[in-house]
């Protein structure tokens, strides 16, 4: 006999006798014998007093999510519309429902939801093409503090890059040349493998972006809000501003180092309110703190080089806003095939090759607003 959905050997021991030991001290049996999760089809032949047993040292052993650094990111989650029970631990992923978008016509559980192991963060991303609401929230009130002492590789524990991780890069056609002038390093003393886009100003890291293969991002703690690759422009007369640090290696395939890449996601569309103070303009405290590179006298144009979906045409036109759209200028995304058009530089590169790319550049149009 196997139950459907259960393994070989959680079949085998849900099949085991109800001996007498099960009644007389479910507990101890219970701790010994029965799976962390119970199938609710079983439930209904067992005695109350023994399903009660049986939850009980489940709660005791699975206490994950009573830690205190999980409840208060708990706390932190419900004003934004997340709720959390006592199945969601930290250490794993969970697919929920998003606040923002409420997982449009489908319902669709597009929230991806991630407390970290320890519980020192939590970290979100929406995965409509619509929607794209991403974030993070740190049980630690001073999160936005920098860390005492000076940010290098080793405080942060990076080591150079992994055959797997090379791999994963050379598939999306970024050369290792690439990588290490761009300081692209991954996580030690970890079980997957986790990149590190080093956030340097003047020479000196400055913050760390974190990213695994499966595509799940998060900031180090006491990140500067600022644009990665910012010494690259630091004399630019030109400057490529993308959504992705993936995006800003592809362009330097391309022969173009003079980019920086926005630290955090696009949103979700254009705000119809006025641009807010600048100490208020939290979304993109980035681009304030960036004003000396941006507003250098040397800078003829920006070329505006985000995705080529709602939030990227979003993040284009927010930019824009901040910048003067009469000093922006947009790419066109080349056609993919007869109904769709390439999203990003990464993109175009792994599939029309680096020539395709720069030309794509080079024929960048004065800013038009798509919204």
């Amino acid at each position: 006999m196997k139950f459907k959905n259960m393994s070989l050997c959680q079949s085998q021991w849900l099949c085991r006798p109800l001996t007498k030991s099960l009644f007389s001290n479910p507990t101890t049996y219970a701790s010994s014998v029965f799976p962390k999760k119970l199938p609710t089809f079983w439930c209904h032949s067992l005695p109350h007093s023994t399903i009660d047993a049986v939850e009980h040292v489940f709660d005791n052993n699975n206490n994950n999510f009573d830690k205190p650094k999980v409840i208060i990111l708990k706390q932190k989650m419900e004003p934004l519309g997340i709720s959390l029970d006592n199945s969601c631990l930290a250490g794993k992923y969970h697919n929920l429902y998003c606040p923002k978008c409420k997982g449009g016509q489908l319902l669709e559980r597009s929230l991806s939801f991630h407390i970290i192991s320890n519980g020192e963060f939590a970290m979100w991303r929406c995965f409509r093409p619509t929607c794209g609401w991403a974030g993070q929230v740190f049980a630690d009130d001073k999160e936005l503090a920098k860390p005492s002492g000076k940010l290098d590789e080793e405080s942060l524990r990076l080591k150079p890059l992994g055959p797997e991780i090379v791999a994963f890069f050379k598939e999306r056609l970024i050369s290792e040349k690439t990588l290490s002038r761009n300081s692209v390093r991954q996580l030690s003393d970890e079980k997957e493998n986790i990149i590190a886009f080093t956030y340097k100003q003047k020479g000196s890291i400055v913050g760390c972006k974190y990213r695994t293969i499966e595509k799940r991002f998060w900031q180090g703690k006491g990140t500067e809000k600022v644009l990665y690759g910012l010494d690259d422009i630091s004399n630019a007369t030109e400057i490529i501003i993308v959504e992705g640090e993936i995006d800003k290696l592809s362009l330097e395939e391309a022969g173009y180092q003079n980019c920086v890449s926005v630290p955090v996601g696009a949103p979700a569309k254009v705000s119809s309110k006025d641009l807010p103070p600048i100490e208020k303009d939290t979304a993109f405290q980035y681009v304030w703190n960036c004003k000396a590179y941006l507003d250098n006298v040397h800078v003829v144009r920006i070329i505006l080089a985000t995705d080529n979906d709602p939030p990227g045409h979003a993040l284009a036109e927010e930019l824009a806003r901040r910048l003067g759209r009469e000093r922006c200028w947009q790419v066109q995304w080349p056609k993919k095939d007869e109904s769709s058009f390439f999203k990003d530089a990464n993109e175009v590169l792994k599939y029309m090759g680096a020539d395709a790319l720069k030309r794509v550049v080079e024929n960048a149009e004065p800013y038009t607003s798509e919204l």
